[in-house]
């Protein structure tokens, strides 16, 4: 439900990014440090899947994530960023259950990341087509 939500708000996100672009079509050197720098803002709100592990480490049936030495919120956001950007597992693993919301995280991250650069190509292509 939550990989859903955030894919949706994703959406919704770039649609937004892609009117404010539209209003600065003017400004061309400034569309695309704002069209990056509003992507980079998006992806920090997509992470919001880390409130999902928090959640669910509540319940120790669950699982856990191994090498947390404080099991911090902050931790979960670490670990969060790791997986959705697909660095991968290093100082910090899940184990039990939270190993599924970790894979669905990652697949997800990929996914609008990739979502993401491929707007901004298309943006860049529109900016550098305008200039011709």
């Amino acid at each position: 439900m939550t990989v859903i939500a955030v894919a949706l708000t994703h959406y919704e996100g770039l649609v937004w990014i892609n009117k404010q672009l539209a209003k600065a079509r003017h400004a061309k050197r400034r569309v695309l440090p704002y069209a990056v720098l509003s992507l980079i803002a998006l992806h920090r709100r997509d992470l919001d899947l880390r409130h999902s592990y928090h959640l669910l480490l509540m319940w120790p049936a669950t699982g856990r994530i191994s090498g947390a030495m404080s099991a911090s919120f902050f931790d979960h956001v670490y670990f969060s960023a790791a997986v959705f950007t697909t660095v991968g597992f290093g100082d910090l693993s899940p184990t039990g259950l939270i190993r599924f919301v970790a894979g669905a995280e990652a697949l997800t991250g990929f996914v609008l990341i990739g979502w993401s650069a491929s707007f901004a190509n298309l943006e860049m292509e529109h900016l550098w087509k305008s200039r011709r």
